[in-house]
């Protein structure tokens, strides 16, 4: 295992839309992406994962179904990538699928059958990648930082990587090599559950029903009022507080009606400002953000985005030479392989552990 310099990295996100998955080489000093492959979960599967995001009758016995289920997803997306790599894969790095994530408590759970994985593909399996960083005393989140500033840091030159999935989160690459990051609050996640209640589909691709509607300042200052987005870093959140009811409760609030174009408008607003506020506060003379994840396709976040924050250009990481649906399983072929060379994957100056951590758990094929 060791002499390989193949791994893959696998992610699936809060944004329940697949599994990401890239092969890559850390051969000759560099990270270099080999193939990536895309495989979306089925309606079923995704109503099942969106189920288990809440506590439900005969909760254990459905994760369980649901785990295997994922595990033969991770195994259709190896496959696809397995032709691409001219030797041995190392190991498999698989994120699983967030179902809990509740630090305060001591515990996160990515659902997931690494055991089953293992045995489909027969190549040595790393999961279970945040469990280490809560166990001591950390957030479990944001993990992308690290591998955010050894791809994308420029010594001298202050940066900051923006990850838009379902949540969104940075990572600030400070001029003189600190890194800070934080999940800043909803990403899509909010965005694709207004769109799914009103028009049935998945998302709002490139933001073009946003664009139709009108940003409401009142309702914007309601879903600001948030208590966490004040909160200090170290912080990190998910679907256990951004859901529909949160969104419902605050609706609510509101002393006249809306069309529904003018929420997703402001939802859009929302998950922009939050960002921008978030860098904003870093005080670190940022003049480059680099945006990742399924939010980068979103054009009118994007347009957003680059208004909340003049200062700065705002550029897909596709200028940085990874494509940025790409950018996170790399991450995560990343982890794998730092567990495999006995290298701490965690940040403590970001999730608040109280020291470097090796990440992960070895299933052996």
């Amino acid at each position: 295992m060791a002499n390989s310099t193949f791994y893959i990295g696998m992610m699936s996100g809060t944004s329940l839309d697949g599994v990401d998955g890239v092969l890559a080489d850390f051969g000759h000093g560099a990270i270099r992406t080999v193939a990536a492959a895309f495989i979306p979960f089925p309606p079923a599967l995704r109503s099942q994962l969106m189920a288990l995001q809440v506590s439900g009758p005969d909760e254990i016995e459905r994760e369980a179904l649901v785990a295997n289920r994922l595990a033969a997803l991770y195994a259709e997306c190896v496959a696809q990538l397995l032709p691409a790599a001219s030797g041995p894969v190392a190991a498999i790095a698989v994120h699983g699928q967030t179902i809990r994530h509740r630090p305060e408590l001591g515990f996160t759970r990515q659902t997931n059958n690494p055991s089953l994985l293992a045995e489909l593909c027969g190549i040595d399996v790393i999961a279970d990648l945040r469990s280490r960083d809560v166990a001591a005393g950390g957030q479990g989140a944001p993990l992308v930082p690290a591998f955010h500033a050894a791809q994308f840091g420029q010594p001298g030159t202050a940066r900051a990587v923006v990850n838009i999935g379902g949540i969104g989160n940075i990572s600030v690459l400070h001029a003189d090599g600190r890194v800070s990051g934080f999940d800043t609050g909803p990403g899509n996640v909010l965005m694709d559950l207004w769109i799914a209640r009103h028009q049935g589909r998945a998302y709002d691709a490139d933001g073009a029903w946003a664009a139709t509607g009108l940003l409401d300042p009142a309702l914007l200052g309601i879903l600001l009022d948030e208590p966490y987005f004040t909160l200090a870093a170290p912080k990190s959140t998910g679907r256990d507080l951004f859901h529909a009811d949160w969104l419902d409760v605050r609706l609510a609030q509101l002393p006249h009606a809306l069309k529904p174009e003018d929420v997703q408008a402001t939802l859009t607003s929302l998950t922009a400002t939050t960002i921008a506020r978030a860098i904003h506060d870093e005080n670190a003379d940022v003049s480059a953000v680099y945006v990742c994840g399924g939010g980068a396709e979103n054009g009118e976040l994007m347009r957003q985005l680059g208004a909340a924050m003049p200062q700065a250009t705002v550029q897909s990481t596709e200028v940085l030479g990874v494509a940025p649906n790409r950018v996170e399983a790399l991450a995560f072929a990343w982890l794998g392989y730092r567990f495999t060379q006995r290298l701490p994957g965690n940040l403590p100056a970001v999730t608040g552990a109280k020291g470097e951590r090796i990440l992960g758990a070895l299933y052996p094929a």
